[in-house]
């Protein structure tokens, strides 16, 4: 840092700001803090530093005057003049000085000079330089003339951020602003550039909404903004943004009547994932599903259109011509094969399907008489039962329905809450305790309610409790906080199941969720086929009577057989002791033992051992979202597996040959796979599921799906060659259940072996000294950069001028490729690989490159990606340490080439 001659003008006199007395010689000040910087002793250098501002006549113009006469600010890394910059920050919001007088023209003049830095200075000292001059008040012109020189050579993202900070978006056209970050993927800061503006706010939902429209060319927009890189154009499909579109006005408490093409777009998905549901999987009632159909189509066009479509399936005609006949609708609109068989049923005068007896009696039932199911409706009838409910010491099952919105809009109402207790189920009409909001009836339930999860001697079973109790008070907001009263409570969700299929059974799904552990527990699933009813409607039918009183009876019949013959479920004496509840504690996860499958393998010419039992080992489908998907937030035990020891096995496959491809929700799996040096290709958010199959046959892939068409896509390419992975957990505990499932063997050098941005093998070596050059010259051509993922609102906000971290030891990682040499560049583009790959230097930082020793760095010749010696490598060891054969683990794991966060 080049310190001024003097830390006044340029006479060489002191400045004397206006209000503040002269105070020692700044220039020893700074060259004080210099001394320290250089030894890097950080403790002292602040302890230092703050003297001085407490001792300086004023020390913003003592910065100004060092920002002023130095450049070393503006360049990449750590240095002393941003690292004051944000010291005297923090410094003047703990002890704030006596100030100037606002408007005074003391503090204009300070105010222009900060401006002037501002606009010379990187994203990392914006918010300082805007704390310690107060340029939320300062002069706009200049702000604003800065904000569109930044919109204007591309640099939206930094636009936006000091738009935001100086509280400019109410003089700034906010679809301007926001549409090149929404092109970027930036949907996040998008929503926080208008935060606290409700116009803006409906602005930009307009906005959205418009590119909803069917038939919008998302290009067009991009065309106008030739600076974004147009890499994630498919996230903004109709599809995907009407779901970001609703759930905004949901956030925001708008009417979805402001975004009409956002919900048109929801109500169009939600009946293609109905007709898919009723078509394909057969999964819905005739009765439930007309019903919602009926609901969702009214007199819209465009729904009408998709419905006959799907009616118009050649593989489809009787189940077509029966719908057609429950939604009457006119022979003249169907396809004379669906009308002339809708003749023939109405000449048969019957339904097409007839739900049998021996069906019915595959499923559990209800063991107690319809005369024991109440339907309370009144607070009369509420009343005559409350002592019951409150009895201290006994087990009472609670669970709740509601309506599907099938994400067409809004949060859906609870309806029915059901209590069942030991020969006996209350089901309560939440809509008439709820409302109004605030009358008599709701306040005494809301109080019968409370006092019954409040109190420890009752012990409370259910399924998913904890979402079951924000939905309650979502719907009832005088119980919005009564899941921090629940006392002794017990959810059986924490009981992690096999989610597969169940034996014997021919259904295009088998058992999941509840269903699973109904069937594990007590030999048979839950019949859940009026799940998805309409539970608004009255009177309740008798199907949904008594699907909604066995929903929450079962969970006493599951409780006290675990308590019965803990045993059996492998329980011990003691864990079944601690299954009862201690006030709000929840105990600890337990499991049953697993059903034995076989385990179908995925490569040609092996034998499939254990394959007697019949049925193949793929994963289930996906269960629905909700209870039953997974215990958030619950403290999970690992499956245990059967004790005998497995005599056959699948061949290992090493990691390098397994070969899969992954819908367009995996994304997080593929990455996790590739850094193990699995070969995964993605789809795209546009490409139909159809793809992934198309793929697999050409390329000798496995399918990693989490969508519904698992069926149909296992059926394309064959038994053991498709997996549905469970959308419930986390990235890398998908990888770890994927390799398990297919008996992978990963080692320490298949680490990174891959690329994990874009699944290119191809790594060329860079010298330090040539990766050095490459940043200057970018630097110098300034050439934008590909546009990363947005960064989190910390890393917007860090200190730029932040100490350097300490070198790392020698790496011991060393990928296997040849060096870069300049005749693997363009001549007339130094940072272009010869085959058009851009090297992606932006974000190396400065002190990476200065840190000492011959560190080479990695190059992905596919994407252009920057890797460097890092921590990754312990920490993906020790995520996957399970999986690794014979690694040594040394006690500091050795750092390893990681991607730079670009």
């Amino acid at each position: 840092m080049d310190l001024p001659d003097t830390a006044g003008d340029p006479t060489g006199d002191p400045v004397v700001t206006e209000g503040c007395s002269a105070g020692p010689d700044p220039l020893l000040f700074l060259q004080a803090l210099q001394t320290l910087w250089s030894t890097r002793e950080l403790r002292q250098l602040r302890e230092e530093a703050r003297r001085g501002f407490a001792a300086l006549a004023d020390p913003r113009t003592v910065l100004l005057d060092v920002l002023e006469s130095s450049r070393g600010w503006q360049q990449k890394g750590p240095s002393l003049e941003a690292w004051l910059t944000w010291e005297l920050a923090h410094w003047l919001s703990a002890q704030p000085l006596p100030g100037l007088a606002q408007g005074s023209s003391g503090l204009k003049q300070l105010q222009a000079r900060a401006v002037r830095v501002l606009t010379e200075s990187p994203p990392g000292l914006v918010e300082p330089l805007v704390s310690i001059f107060q340029l939320q008040d300062a002069d706009r012109g200049p702000l604003l003339t800065h904000v569109h020189r930044l919109h204007q050579e591309g640099k939206f993202k930094e636009a936006a951020l000091l738009g935001l900070k100086l509280r400019l978006q109410p003089l700034l056209d906010v679809e301007k602003m926001s549409s090149p970050l929404l092109l970027q993927d930036r949907m996040a800061l998008a929503q926080r550039y208008v935060a606290g503006f409700p116009d803006l706010q409906r602005r930009l939902l307009a906005l959205l909404d418009s590119w909803c429209q069917p038939g919008f060319d998302i290009r067009v927009v991009a065309r106008q903004f030739p600076q974004v890189t147009p890499l994630r154009l498919e996230r903004l499909s109709p599809g995907v943004l009407s779901r970001q579109v609703l759930s905004l006005l949901e956030r925001q408490g708008l009417d979805p009547a402001l975004c009409p093409h956002a919900v048109a777009q929801q109500r169009l998905a939600a009946l293609r994932h109905l007709c898919r549901e009723h078509f394909v999987e057969g999964s819905w009632s005739r009765e439930n599903w007309t019903e919602h159909v009926q609901a969702l189509v009214g007199q819209d066009e465009q729904l009408q259109d998709e419905l006959r479509w799907w009616l118009a399936s050649p593989d489809n005609q009787a189940v077509a011509a029966q719908c057609a006949l429950d939604l009457s609708l006119p022979e003249t609109q169907l396809p004379a094969s669906v009308a002339t068989e809708l003749r023939r049923l109405k000449l048969q005068g019957r339904a097409a399907e007839v739900r049998s007896e021996s069906r019915r009696d595959g499923y559990y039932q209800l063991p107690i008489a319809s005369g024991d199911i109440h339907f309370l409706a009144s607070w009369e009838d509420l009343a005559r039962h409350e002592e019951e409910l409150l009895q201290p010491g006994q087990v009472l099952a609670v669970d709740l329905e509601w309506r599907p919105s099938f994400g067409t809009g809004g949060r859906p109402q609870a309806s029915i809450l059901q209590l069942a207790v030991k020969g006996r189920v209350f089901l309560l009409d939440l809509p008439v305790f709820s409302r109004p909001v605030g009358g008599q009836v709701s306040q005494a339930f809301s109080r019968l309610v409370s006092q019954m999860l409040s109190d420890p001697s009752i012990t409370k079973l259910g399924y998913g409790m904890s979402g079951d109790l924000r939905s309650l008070g979502a719907s009832c907001p005088a119980l919005a906080h009564v899941e921090k009263q629940l006392r002794g409570s017990l959810d059986l969700l924490q009981m992690r199941v096999a989610d597969k299929p169940a034996l014997g059974r021919g259904e295009a799904r088998g058992p999941r969720g509840l269903s699973l552990l109904v069937q594990q527990v007590l030999g048979k699933p839950l019949d859940k086929a009026q799940q998805l009813s309409n539970w608004d409607r009255r009177p309740l039918s008798e199907g949904q009577l008594v699907y909604t009183a066995a929903d929450a009876y079962c969970l006493l019949e599951v409780y006290q057989a675990l308590c019965r013959e803990p045993a059996r479920f492998c329980l011990s004496e003691d864990l079944a002791r601690s299954l009862r509840p201690v006030n709000s504690e929840r105990p600890e996860a337990w499991e049953l033992p697993g059903l034995q499958e076989a385990s179908a393998s995925p490569w040609p010419n092996t034998a499939t051992p254990g394959s007697s039992q019949g049925w193949p080992s793929e994963l289930s489908p996906p269960s629905r979202p909700g209870r039953g998907s997974g215990a958030r937030g619950l403290s999970q035990a690992v499956w245990r597996e059967p004790v005998a020891e497995k005599q056959d096995t699948a061949p290992e496959v090493p990691v390098r040959a397994f070969r899969a491809v992954c819908d367009s929700m995996l994304h997080g799996l593929a990455r996790s796979l590739r850094c193990l040096g699995a070969d995964v290709l993605t789809l795209g958010a546009g490409e139909d599921h159809r793809r992934a199959a198309e793929v697999a046959r050409q390329e000798g892939r496995i399918i990693l799906t989490s969508g519904l068409p698992y069926h149909k896509l296992r059926a394309q390419v064959g038994a053991g060659r498709c997996m549905s992975v469970d959308c419930s957990l986390k990235a890398r505990q998908q990888a770890k259940a994927v390799l398990k499932h297919f008996n992978v063997r990963v080692t320490p050098a298949d680490i990174f072996s891959r690329c994990q941005a874009c699944n290119c093998d191809q790594y060329l070596k860079v010298s330090k000294e040539m990766m050095k050059q490459l940043v200057w010259l970018g630097s110098q051509r300034e050439v934008p950069s590909s546009t990363g993922d947005e960064a989190s609102p910390s890393a917007d906000l860090q200190e730029a001028g932040s100490a350097p971290e300490e070198a790392p030891e020698s790496c011991t990682h060393d990928l296997p490729c040849r060096w870069l040499e300049a005749a693997d560049l363009q001549s007339h583009a130094p940072a272009v690989l010869g085959n058009g790959t851009r090297l992606q230097l932006a974000g190396v930082p400065e002190g990476v490159l200065q840190r000492p020793g011959p560190r080479p760095f990695y190059c992905c010749t596919g994407c252009g990606k920057v890797f460097w010696e890092g921590s990754h490598l312990g920490r993906i060891t020790a995520h996957f340490r399970e999986v690794l054969e014979g690694a040594s683990r040394p006690c500091r794991p050795p750092p390893c080439p990681v991607s730079g966060t670009l």
